[in-house]
Protein backbone atom coordinates (compact mmCIF):
# COMPACT_ATOMS: atom_id res chain seq x y z
CA UNK A 1 0.00 0.00 0.00
CA UNK A 2 1.39 3.21 -0.93
CA UNK A 3 -0.08 6.33 1.21
CA UNK A 4 -0.51 9.48 -0.93
CA UNK A 5 0.23 11.77 2.83
CA UNK A 6 3.14 12.96 1.05
CA UNK A 7 1.79 14.25 -1.83
CA UNK A 8 -1.04 16.64 0.40
CA UNK A 9 -3.57 14.76 -1.60
CA UNK A 10 -6.46 13.14 0.94
CA UNK A 11 -6.75 9.54 0.25
CA UNK A 12 -10.31 8.60 -0.73
CA UNK A 13 -12.42 5.67 0.91
CA UNK A 14 -12.48 3.57 -2.22
CA UNK A 15 -8.55 3.43 -1.60
CA UNK A 16 -8.91 2.33 1.71
CA UNK A 17 -11.13 -0.32 0.54
CA UNK A 18 -8.83 -1.52 -2.34
CA UNK A 19 -6.11 -1.39 0.01
CA UNK A 20 -8.42 -3.23 2.89
CA UNK A 21 -9.56 -5.66 -0.08
CA UNK A 22 -13.03 -4.80 0.80
CA UNK A 23 -16.02 -3.10 -0.67
CA UNK A 24 -16.72 1.32 0.04
CA UNK A 25 -19.55 0.38 1.55
CA UNK A 26 -18.01 -1.88 4.15
CA UNK A 27 -15.70 0.88 4.62
CA UNK A 28 -18.45 3.13 5.29
CA UNK A 29 -20.34 1.30 7.83
CA UNK A 30 -17.33 0.30 9.75
CA UNK A 31 -16.73 4.40 10.07
CA UNK A 32 -20.30 4.58 11.14
CA UNK A 33 -20.12 2.10 13.50
CA UNK A 34 -22.58 0.29 11.80
CA UNK A 35 -21.15 -3.04 12.70
CA UNK A 36 -20.82 -6.40 13.76
CA UNK A 37 -17.74 -7.31 11.91
CA UNK A 38 -15.20 -9.96 11.66
CA UNK A 39 -11.96 -9.50 13.69
CA UNK A 40 -10.17 -9.71 10.05
CA UNK A 41 -11.98 -7.11 8.17
CA UNK A 42 -11.77 -4.72 10.89
CA UNK A 43 -7.60 -5.53 11.02
CA UNK A 44 -7.37 -5.25 7.76
CA UNK A 45 -9.90 -1.69 7.10
CA UNK A 46 -7.79 0.20 10.46
CA UNK A 47 -4.42 -1.54 8.54
CA UNK A 48 -5.44 0.59 5.78
CA UNK A 49 -6.37 3.56 7.43
CA UNK A 50 -3.62 3.80 9.17
CA UNK A 51 -1.27 3.37 6.07
CA UNK A 52 -3.19 5.75 3.65
CA UNK A 53 -3.22 7.91 6.75
CA UNK A 54 -7.02 8.43 5.90
CA UNK A 55 -9.17 11.02 7.11
CA UNK A 56 -12.95 11.18 6.37
CA UNK A 57 -14.38 14.67 4.58
CA UNK A 58 -16.71 15.38 7.62
CA UNK A 59 -17.32 18.26 6.01
CA UNK A 60 -18.37 17.47 2.44
CA UNK A 61 -20.21 14.05 3.94
CA UNK A 62 -22.58 16.78 5.95
CA UNK A 63 -23.18 19.03 3.35
CA UNK A 64 -24.51 15.95 1.36
CA UNK A 65 -26.08 14.03 4.15
CA UNK A 66 -26.94 16.56 6.83
CA UNK A 67 -24.94 13.69 9.04
CA UNK A 68 -22.46 14.99 11.33
CA UNK A 69 -22.77 13.23 14.42
CA UNK A 70 -22.75 16.03 17.19
CA UNK A 71 -25.38 16.20 19.64
CA UNK A 72 -25.87 19.87 21.05
CA UNK A 73 -27.20 19.93 24.63
CA UNK A 74 -28.28 23.82 25.22
CA UNK A 75 -27.84 25.28 29.23
CA UNK A 76 -28.99 28.56 30.05
CA UNK A 77 -26.35 30.81 31.71
CA UNK A 78 -25.73 32.06 34.16
CA UNK A 79 -25.05 28.01 35.20
CA UNK A 80 -25.65 28.10 39.64
CA UNK A 81 -25.20 24.42 39.55
CA UNK A 82 -24.24 22.22 36.80
CA UNK A 83 -26.24 18.97 36.27
CA UNK A 84 -23.11 16.63 36.31
CA UNK A 85 -24.83 13.35 36.91
CA UNK A 86 -27.24 14.26 33.96
CA UNK A 87 -24.91 15.13 31.24
CA UNK A 88 -22.82 12.20 32.05
CA UNK A 89 -25.37 9.89 31.65
CA UNK A 90 -26.40 11.88 28.46
CA UNK A 91 -23.13 11.96 27.14
CA UNK A 92 -22.83 7.92 27.53
CA UNK A 93 -25.68 7.02 25.54
CA UNK A 94 -24.78 9.61 22.98
CA UNK A 95 -21.60 7.73 22.86
CA UNK A 96 -22.60 4.49 22.86
CA UNK A 97 -24.73 5.81 19.42
CA UNK A 98 -21.96 6.70 17.78
CA UNK A 99 -22.55 10.69 18.01
CA UNK A 100 -20.41 13.40 19.97
CA UNK A 101 -22.06 15.38 22.66
CA UNK A 102 -21.22 19.04 22.86
CA UNK A 103 -22.66 21.29 25.26
CA UNK A 104 -23.68 25.03 24.11
CA UNK A 105 -23.60 27.79 27.33
CA UNK A 106 -26.15 30.32 25.94
CA UNK A 107 -26.81 33.81 27.27
CA UNK A 108 -29.71 35.84 27.74
CA UNK A 109 -34.04 35.88 28.11
CA UNK A 110 -35.77 32.37 27.33
CA UNK A 111 -36.46 34.07 23.97
CA UNK A 112 -33.14 34.89 22.93
CA UNK A 113 -32.42 31.30 24.02
CA UNK A 114 -34.96 29.90 21.75
CA UNK A 115 -33.58 32.01 18.97
CA UNK A 116 -30.16 30.28 19.61
CA UNK A 117 -31.25 27.28 19.58
CA UNK A 118 -32.91 27.85 16.22
CA UNK A 119 -29.72 29.11 14.74
CA UNK A 120 -28.45 25.81 15.63
CA UNK A 121 -30.90 23.93 14.46
CA UNK A 122 -30.78 25.52 11.42
CA UNK A 123 -26.73 25.39 10.68
CA UNK A 124 -26.35 22.34 9.39
CA UNK A 125 -24.13 21.02 11.78
CA UNK A 126 -25.30 19.07 14.97
CA UNK A 127 -28.26 16.59 13.86
CA UNK A 128 -29.47 16.96 17.10
CA UNK A 129 -30.48 19.64 20.01
CA UNK A 130 -31.61 19.13 23.55
CA UNK A 131 -32.69 22.24 26.04
CA UNK A 132 -33.14 21.09 30.02
CA UNK A 133 -35.18 24.12 30.04
CA UNK A 134 -37.85 25.63 27.87
CA UNK A 135 -37.85 27.14 25.08
CA UNK A 136 -40.57 29.85 24.13
CA UNK A 137 -42.00 29.30 20.90
CA UNK A 138 -40.32 26.01 20.32
CA UNK A 139 -41.33 22.48 20.25
CA UNK A 140 -40.29 18.63 20.23
CA UNK A 141 -40.07 17.97 16.53
CA UNK A 142 -38.16 15.21 14.40
CA UNK A 143 -35.20 15.91 12.15
CA UNK A 144 -36.00 16.79 8.69
CA UNK A 145 -34.04 17.07 5.72
CA UNK A 146 -33.33 20.80 6.48
CA UNK A 147 -33.79 20.97 9.92
CA UNK A 148 -32.35 19.19 13.42
CA UNK A 149 -34.35 17.59 15.50
CA UNK A 150 -35.33 19.12 18.91
CA UNK A 151 -36.12 17.35 22.67
CA UNK A 152 -37.10 19.86 25.51
CA UNK A 153 -36.55 17.73 28.51
CA UNK A 154 -38.10 21.14 30.14
CA UNK A 155 -36.85 19.88 34.51
CA UNK A 156 -35.10 22.92 34.88
CA UNK A 157 -35.52 26.43 35.19
CA UNK A 158 -33.65 29.54 33.52
CA UNK A 159 -30.90 29.43 36.11
CA UNK A 160 -30.55 25.60 36.20
CA UNK A 161 -32.44 24.93 39.45
CA UNK A 162 -34.70 21.67 39.00
CA UNK A 163 -38.37 21.67 38.46
CA UNK A 164 -41.02 19.69 37.94
CA UNK A 165 -40.45 15.91 38.38
CA UNK A 166 -36.84 17.15 39.97
CA UNK A 167 -38.87 19.32 42.24
CA UNK A 168 -40.96 16.54 43.32
CA UNK A 169 -41.02 16.23 46.82
CA UNK A 170 -43.90 14.12 47.55
CA UNK A 171 -41.79 11.75 49.76
CA UNK A 172 -40.96 14.03 52.17
CA UNK A 173 -45.09 13.47 53.30
CA UNK A 174 -43.27 8.97 53.74
CA UNK A 175 -40.45 10.54 55.40
CA UNK A 176 -42.83 12.12 58.36
CA UNK A 177 -45.10 9.48 58.49
CA UNK A 178 -42.38 6.68 58.68
CA UNK A 179 -41.04 8.43 61.35
CA UNK A 180 -44.20 8.97 63.15
CA UNK A 181 -44.67 4.88 62.87
CA UNK A 182 -41.44 4.78 64.89
CA UNK A 183 -43.06 6.86 67.65
CA UNK A 184 -41.88 10.38 66.65
CA UNK A 185 -43.93 13.10 67.70
CA UNK A 186 -42.01 16.98 67.20
CA UNK A 187 -40.22 17.57 63.89
CA UNK A 188 -37.78 20.09 62.67
CA UNK A 189 -37.42 21.17 59.50
CA UNK A 190 -34.18 22.28 57.75
CA UNK A 191 -34.94 24.04 54.62
CA UNK A 192 -33.27 24.84 51.64
CA UNK A 193 -33.44 28.46 49.85
CA UNK A 194 -36.99 28.89 49.10
CA UNK A 195 -36.10 30.81 45.58
CA UNK A 196 -35.59 26.49 44.67
CA UNK A 197 -38.64 25.16 43.73
CA UNK A 198 -37.77 21.76 45.43
CA UNK A 199 -36.64 23.61 48.37
CA UNK A 200 -39.91 25.07 48.65
CA UNK A 201 -41.82 22.23 47.59
CA UNK A 202 -40.50 19.95 50.76
CA UNK A 203 -41.33 22.73 53.11
CA UNK A 204 -44.72 22.84 51.97
CA UNK A 205 -45.25 18.92 52.16
CA UNK A 206 -43.47 19.21 55.45
CA UNK A 207 -45.88 21.73 57.16
CA UNK A 208 -49.06 19.88 55.02
CA UNK A 209 -48.15 16.73 56.53
CA UNK A 210 -47.21 17.58 59.89
CA UNK A 211 -50.92 19.27 60.14
CA UNK A 212 -52.67 16.90 58.49
CA UNK A 213 -51.55 13.95 60.46
CA UNK A 214 -51.70 16.07 63.93
CA UNK A 215 -48.30 15.88 64.89
CA UNK A 216 -45.99 18.43 66.16
CA UNK A 217 -43.66 21.06 64.29
CA UNK A 218 -40.95 23.07 66.08
CA UNK A 219 -40.92 25.21 63.13
CA UNK A 220 -38.63 25.75 60.48
CA UNK A 221 -34.88 27.05 60.32
CA UNK A 222 -32.30 27.21 57.78
CA UNK A 223 -32.30 28.47 54.37
CA UNK A 224 -28.79 27.47 52.41
CA UNK A 225 -27.78 23.97 51.13
CA UNK A 226 -25.34 24.06 53.18
CA UNK A 227 -23.56 22.17 56.38
CA UNK A 228 -23.22 25.33 57.85
CA UNK A 229 -26.83 25.40 57.98
CA UNK A 230 -27.67 22.07 59.44
CA UNK A 231 -25.00 23.05 62.36
CA UNK A 232 -26.17 26.42 63.63
CA UNK A 233 -29.82 24.95 63.03
CA UNK A 234 -28.97 22.06 65.73
CA UNK A 235 -26.16 24.32 67.76
CA UNK A 236 -29.23 26.65 68.49
CA UNK A 237 -31.87 23.99 69.61
CA UNK A 238 -33.01 24.49 72.77
CA UNK A 239 -32.61 21.57 74.99
CA UNK A 240 -36.06 20.84 75.87
CA UNK A 241 -37.06 21.37 72.45
CA UNK A 242 -38.60 18.29 72.61
CA UNK A 243 -37.31 17.70 69.38
CA UNK A 244 -36.39 13.78 67.93
CA UNK A 245 -36.62 13.86 64.34
CA UNK A 246 -35.09 16.57 61.98
CA UNK A 247 -36.23 16.39 57.76
CA UNK A 248 -33.22 18.12 56.17
CA UNK A 249 -33.22 20.08 52.70
CA UNK A 250 -30.36 18.13 51.33
CA UNK A 251 -27.49 15.72 52.58
CA UNK A 252 -25.01 18.36 53.08
CA UNK A 253 -27.79 20.04 55.31
CA UNK A 254 -27.72 16.54 57.14
CA UNK A 255 -24.23 16.21 57.49
CA UNK A 256 -24.57 19.59 59.37
CA UNK A 257 -26.84 18.52 61.50
CA UNK A 258 -25.09 15.22 62.40
CA UNK A 259 -21.96 17.10 63.26
CA UNK A 260 -23.84 19.49 65.51
CA UNK A 261 -25.33 16.52 67.31
CA UNK A 262 -22.02 14.49 68.08
CA UNK A 263 -21.17 17.91 69.82
CA UNK A 264 -23.83 17.98 71.76
CA UNK A 265 -23.19 14.95 73.10
CA UNK A 266 -26.21 13.52 71.07
CA UNK A 267 -26.52 10.73 69.77
CA UNK A 268 -27.82 9.46 66.53
CA UNK A 269 -30.36 7.39 66.07
CA UNK A 270 -31.36 7.09 69.82
CA UNK A 271 -31.53 10.80 70.32
CA UNK A 272 -32.43 12.42 67.45
CA UNK A 273 -33.39 10.78 63.19
CA UNK A 274 -31.87 12.54 60.61
CA UNK A 275 -33.02 12.04 57.03
CA UNK A 276 -31.69 14.17 53.72
CA UNK A 277 -32.07 14.43 50.33
CA UNK A 278 -30.32 13.44 47.57
CA UNK A 279 -28.12 10.15 47.95
CA UNK A 280 -24.68 11.87 48.34
CA UNK A 281 -21.73 9.20 47.37
CA UNK A 282 -20.74 9.60 50.90
CA UNK A 283 -24.14 9.27 52.49
CA UNK A 284 -23.89 5.69 52.99
CA UNK A 285 -20.41 5.90 54.47
CA UNK A 286 -20.99 8.31 57.32
CA UNK A 287 -21.76 7.07 60.71
CA UNK A 288 -23.92 6.17 61.12
CA UNK A 289 -24.92 5.83 57.54
CA UNK A 290 -27.47 8.83 56.62
CA UNK A 291 -31.02 8.35 55.22
CA UNK A 292 -31.76 9.86 52.49
CA UNK A 293 -33.66 10.06 48.97
CA UNK A 294 -31.81 8.93 45.93
CA UNK A 295 -32.69 11.01 42.79
CA UNK A 296 -32.15 9.29 39.86
CA UNK A 297 -30.31 12.18 37.75
CA UNK A 298 -28.58 9.92 35.54
CA UNK A 299 -31.81 7.88 34.39
CA UNK A 300 -33.38 11.29 33.49
CA UNK A 301 -29.98 11.98 31.24
CA UNK A 302 -30.51 8.40 30.00
CA UNK A 303 -33.79 9.30 28.67
CA UNK A 304 -33.75 12.50 27.50
CA UNK A 305 -30.73 11.36 25.36
CA UNK A 306 -32.20 8.48 24.13
CA UNK A 307 -35.32 10.83 23.42
CA UNK A 308 -33.62 13.23 21.29
CA UNK A 309 -31.65 10.12 19.42
CA UNK A 310 -35.03 8.72 18.71
CA UNK A 311 -35.99 12.12 17.05
CA UNK A 312 -32.86 12.27 14.82
CA UNK A 313 -33.41 8.84 13.80
CA UNK A 314 -37.12 9.78 13.00
CA UNK A 315 -38.32 6.59 15.18
CA UNK A 316 -41.26 7.01 18.12
CA UNK A 317 -39.59 8.50 20.98
CA UNK A 318 -39.78 6.97 24.32
CA UNK A 319 -42.11 8.06 26.81
CA UNK A 320 -42.05 6.69 30.06
CA UNK A 321 -39.84 8.51 32.13
CA UNK A 322 -38.17 6.67 34.74
CA UNK A 323 -39.40 6.95 38.91
CA UNK A 324 -37.58 9.94 40.31
CA UNK A 325 -36.92 9.75 43.96
CA UNK A 326 -36.54 6.53 46.23
CA UNK A 327 -36.85 6.76 49.98
CA UNK A 328 -33.29 5.50 51.59
CA UNK A 329 -33.56 4.28 55.10
CA UNK A 330 -30.22 3.81 56.60
CA UNK A 331 -28.71 3.46 60.52
CA UNK A 332 -29.76 7.80 60.94
CA UNK A 333 -33.04 6.89 61.58
CA UNK A 334 -34.72 4.79 65.23
CA UNK A 335 -37.49 4.83 67.51
CA UNK A 336 -38.28 7.84 69.25
CA UNK A 337 -36.59 8.18 72.63
CA UNK A 338 -38.36 7.68 75.89
CA UNK A 339 -38.05 10.89 77.75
Amino acid sequence: MTSDASSGRRSTIHEVARAAGVSHQTVSRYLRGLGPFRPQTIEQVEAAIEELNYRPNTIARSMRTRRTGVLSVVLPSPVEQMPTPMLAAAGEVAHREGFLMEIAVVEGSPQERAARARELMDSGRVEGVLSLSGLPGLEESPRTATTAALAVLGQYDDRLRGIGPLADASLVAEIVRRLAAMGHRRFLHVQGPQEWASAAARRQIFEETIAADGLESHGVVGGAWSPETGHSAIMELAEDSGVTAVVAANDYVAFGVMRAAHERGWRIPEDLSVVGWDDLGVSRYAVPALSTVAADRAGQGRFAMERLIALVREQDPPTVMPEMNTLLLRESVGPAPRR
